[in-house]
């Protein structure tokens, strides 16, 4: 199994980045990744505002996979997802939802071990880990990976986690993978502005799907896919998902608009992944029941 080391990271997604590593079709993969600050906070007494915030959410990559094309889709699955030892979480001024309610910063780093996370003596909580920033290269724009969009990026869904796959539109050859920003556990919403940010290793396995397109990252669990959309506000990307999923279901029930509407309406659920970047984050999720298979039969 091929090892992809954190030393080599991107900032941004973008049409132009060259590739880092390269895989076959198929291959399992084990990816490296620094936690969002990229390894600058390691004590307590390092606060938000002492470090360069213009290397956050460094992502491991980009992957050059042989044989993906334009237009094709990449598949990826995830199989595990090992954490470090430490998670960080920070609190400062208008960080969050509740930012304001912050007057002095502070930073707590939370052990990491026997599955649980470690607040304080009393207080512990199960460890949920999930990936925070995984995308492709982008059609024409070049989006910093803190940033979501149509390619992924900083998505902070929380079920793209152990066991899911993820599906992405490739807009440029060999799809040109990245990820990072892993968390040892975060609430949809992610509503302080982190998760309990931690580096780890990600073992995946890439494939691809041809003759069939998709405009933005698809996720498929144990019991829904779910269509992933961002946008300016929170109204907004809840607009651009649903349209995108109604388009899905017309597609491959198949189904006229209004009954994929009311279908929408009346079987699945909207997610909220994040509320807190610059573009928010929303998910619907399409049960199986509805859709058993992303492209139909």
């Amino acid at each position: 199994m091929k090892f992809f080391s954190k030393e080599k990271t991107i900032n941004y997604f973008s049409p132009c980045i060259e590739p880092n590593f390269t895989v076959n079709l198929e291959e399992t993969i084990m990816v490296e990744t620094h936690d969002c600050y990229g390894g600058q906070i390691n004590s307590e007494s390092i606060l938000r505002s002492d470090i360069d915030l213009g290397i956050m959410n460094q992502a491991t990559g980009p992957i050059y996979v042989n044989n993906l094309t334009k237009n094709d889709v990449l598949k990826v699955t995830i199989s595990d997802i090992n954490l470090d030892d430490n998670g960080i979480m920070i609190t400062s001024p208008g960080l969050g939802i509740l930012g304001e309610e912050i007057k002095t910063p502070t930073t707590r780093i939370l052990k990491v071990r026997d599955n649980k996370i470690h607040f304080d003596k009393k207080i512990s909580i199960p460890v949920k880990p999930m990936i925070g920033v995984i995308g492709v290269a982008t059609k024409k724009d070049r989006i910093h990976t803190a940033i979501p969009n149509s390619h992924g990026g900083n998505m902070d869904t929380k079920d793209i986690t152990i066991g899911s796959t993820i599906y992405f539109p490739v807009f440029q050859e060999g799809g040109l993978l990245a990820l990072g920003d892993l968390h040892a556990a975060m609430g949809d919403g992610e509503l302080n502005g982190t998760g309990v940010e931690i580096g780890g290793r990600v073992t995946m396995k890439l494939s691809k799907i041809s003759e069939k397109q998709i405009s933005s990252p698809i996720l498929e669990t144990e019991q829904y896919f779910q269509f992933i959309s961002s946008g300016n506000t929170l109204d907004k990307a809840i607009k651009n998902c649903s349209i995108t999923t109604i388009k899905h279901l017309q597609k491959f029930l198949p189904a006229n608009f209004q009954t994929a509407y009311r279908l929408l309406s009346a079987t699945c659920d909207i997610k909220v992944s994040q509320i807190v970047n610059k573009l928010v984050t929303v998910r619907i999720a399409v049960p199986k029941t509805l859709l058993n298979k992303l492209f139909g039969e």
